[in-house]
C-alpha cells in the first residue's frame, strides 16, 4: 500500500506543477512527462528488486506504460490532444497500474478513462461558458456565420432527431437519443464559433514557442509555413522572426488540470472506497 501512496504523491506533485504551468503558459514541458516515467518505473524496479515479492509490480508498470502509450497516440493522432498532453497521459500509465493483477489494473485504467471523460466534459463546458460571456459581442455574428455554413446539413440532422424522438412514445430511450442528435448542430456551431473567436490570438513573434499552432498558413520569403497539427518547430519560429513582428495563432484551453482532477478522483475511488460510476475497489 505504501508503494502506491508514494507513486500517487509523486504523480500529484508532477500534475500540480504541470497544471500551474499550463494555466500560465499554455504549454507542457516534455521533461515533466519523461521524468515522471523514469521516476515511476525506477521506483517500481528497485522496490521489486529489494522486496520479497517478485517483479510483478514492475511488470504491471511496463504494461501500464504500453497501454497508455497506445491511448496517448490515439488521442494525439485523432487530434483530441496536443503533443504535451499526449505525453503526459502516457506518463501516467506506469503510475496508475495500482495492482499486481492485470485484470484489476484494466478496471483501474477504465475507471480513470471514464473519470477523465467526465471531468474533461465539465471542464470544457466551464471554459466555453466563460468564453461566451467574455466574447459574446464577437460571438453572436460568428454563430450566424457558422450556422449558415452548415444550414442544409443542420436541417437534415434536426429533422432526423425529431423523427427518432417520435419513437420515444414507445421507448423512452429513443427520445433521449433523438434529442441528442437534434442538438448536435447547435453544439457544433457553438464550439466552432468559440474556436474561431475565443481561441485565436495575435501573438508577438518573440513569444512564440515550439509547438504553437498557426491559425493559417503564412508566407516567409518564398517559403510557406503551413498551419499544421504538429505545430511550429524551432526552425519555423526562427524563420518567422526574420520576416514578421506578430502572427495569428490558435490556442487550446489549458487541459492539464483535467489530468489532475481525474487522478485525484481515482485516488478517492482506490484509497477511500468512494463509489463513482458504481466502481469500488
Amino acid at each position: 500500500m505504501y508503494e502506491i501512496i508514494f507513486l500517487s504523491v509523486l504523480a500529484v506533485v508532477w500534475l500540480v506543477f504541470a497544471s500551474v504551468h499550463d494555466l500560465r503558459k499554455r504549454v507542457v514541458f516534455n521533461w515533466l512527462s519523461f521524468s515522471l516515467i523514469i521516476f515511476a518505473l525506477g521506483f517500481r524496479f528497485f522496490y521489486s528488486l529489494f522486496s520479497e515479492q517478485d517483479f510483478g509490480f514492475f511488470y504491471q508498470g511496463l504494461i501500464g506504460l504500453g497501454i497508455f502509450f497506445v491511448l496517448g497516440n490515439l488521442f494525439y493522432y485523432g487530434k483530441f490532444f496536443g503533443g504535451g498532453d499526449a505525453k503526459l497521459i502516457i506518463a501516467l500509465g506506469p503510475v496508475i497500474a495500482f495492482s499486481e493483477s492485470f485484470f484489476t489494473n484494466v478496471v483501474v485504467f477504465a475507471t480513470f478513462f471514464m473519470l477523465f471523460l467526465f471531468s474533461g466534459g465539465l471542464y470544457g463546458l466551464s471554459w466555453s461558458v466563460y468564453f461566451y460571456f467574455r466574447d459574446r459581442k464577437k460571438l453572436k455574428p460568428e454563430f450566424k456565420k457558422q450556422f449558415n455554413k452548415i444550414r442544409v446539413a443542420s436541417i437534415f440532422v434536426m429533422f432526423l432527431g425529431i423523427l427518432i424522438m417520435v419513437f420515444g412514445f414507445f421507448e423512452v430511450l429513443f427520445f433521449y437519443f433523438g434529442a441528442t442528435i437534434f442538438v448536435l448542430p447547435y453544439l457544433y456551431v457553438y464550439s466552432k464559433a468559440i474556436d474561431e473567436v475565443s481561441l485565436v490570438k495575435n501573438l508577438d513573434v518573440k513569444k512564440l514557442e515550439e509547438g504553437d499552432w498557426l491559425y493559417r498558413d503564412i508566407k516567409v520569403g518564398k517559403k510557406v509555413i503551413k498551419a499544421s497539427w504538429e505545430g511550429l518547430t524551432k526552425k519555423d519560429i526562427n524563420e518567422i522572426k526574420k520576416k514578421h513582428k506578430s502572427v495569428m495563432i490558435r490556442q487550446g484551453i489549458p487541459f492539464v488540470p483535467v489530468f489532475l482532477i481525474s487522478f485525484l478522483l481515482l485516488i478517492c475511488v482506490w484509497f477511500f472506497q468512494v463509489n463513482i460510476f458504481g466502481v469500488v475497489f
